[in-house]
């Protein structure tokens, strides 16, 4: 009876022995088909026309009476507002901004003797949501400089040209995102055949950032320049492999 007992204690310990390798052999394999991946980009662009341009146009007038100047700065403007009239901007998209009134000779480190006493720098800034129309008023500019105005690029703005935005970024979004992860699965999909594996599900994704970059990239060439635009954004996603 005893030996019986014994037996049948040596059976259950090697059946549990038994059943501890398999779950450990699961766990291996498991472990080692959760190593299996593969990491493939995929990407989508659009070209966009901006929707919002911003235009500096900054006055400068010199004289050595202060009450001359003042009167030349503001005949400039009139010139230059009914100028943006006539290209079709409205008068809700013109914005006057802060005067700068320099003296030459409260300038203690002047070297030389100043040619005018007084230099009056005025800024005007035109916002709007019709760019193209920005774009026609500055390829026109040469009218104002025939009339005499005299524009200059500033010290606040530096670029003296339209800057052109494109703000409906979230409209595209949705899309694009779609289409670079579906690029995103082709790639991966086309490496899982070649290798013999088949595809499993996500294991981890990167959503990417939106770029937004001129249409003709060129050495010196800024993005706020150009009126059209290209925006780009790479997804960068982790699929599971399996056999």
């Amino acid at each position: 009876m005893r030996s019986w007992v014994v037996f049948l204690s040596a059976v259950i310990l090697a059946l549990g022995i038994a059943r501890a390798g398999l779950k450990i052999g699961e766990g291996f394999e498991a472990g080692r088909e959760s190593d299996r991946f593969v990491t493939v980009k995929g990407f989508s662009e659009r070209e966009v026309t901006a929707d919002v341009a911003l235009w500096p146009l900054q006055f400068v007038v010199t004289s050595d009476d202060l009450s001359a100047a003042q009167a030349q700065l503001a005949a400039n403007l009139d010139l230059a507002r009914a100028f943006l009239t006539r290209q079709g901007l409205a008068a809700e998209e013109i914005e006057l901004q802060g005067v700068r009134v320099t003296d030459a000779r409260a300038n203690s480190y002047q070297s030389t003797p100043a040619t005018s006493r007084y230099v009056i720098n005025q800024t005007l800034m035109v916002r709007s949501g019709k760019p193209d129309r920005i774009l026609a008023a500055s390829q026109a500019l040469g009218e104002l400089v025939k009339a005499g105005v005299v524009l200059t690029s500033g010290q606040d703005y530096g670029y003296a040209g339209p800057t052109y935005l494109y703000t409906r970024l979230n409209d595209v979004k949705p899309e694009m995102i779609a289409e670079a992860t579906a690029r995103a699965r082709e790639a991966a999909e086309k490496f899982a055949a070649d290798s013999g594996s088949r595809l499993g599900g996500i294991r981890r994704a990167n959503q990417g950032v939106f770029q937004i970059l001129p249409r003709d990239e060129a050495p010196g060439i800024q993005e706020g320049s150009q009126i059209n635009k290209r925006v780009r954004v790479v997804t960068t996603v982790d699929y599971f492999l399996a056999d």
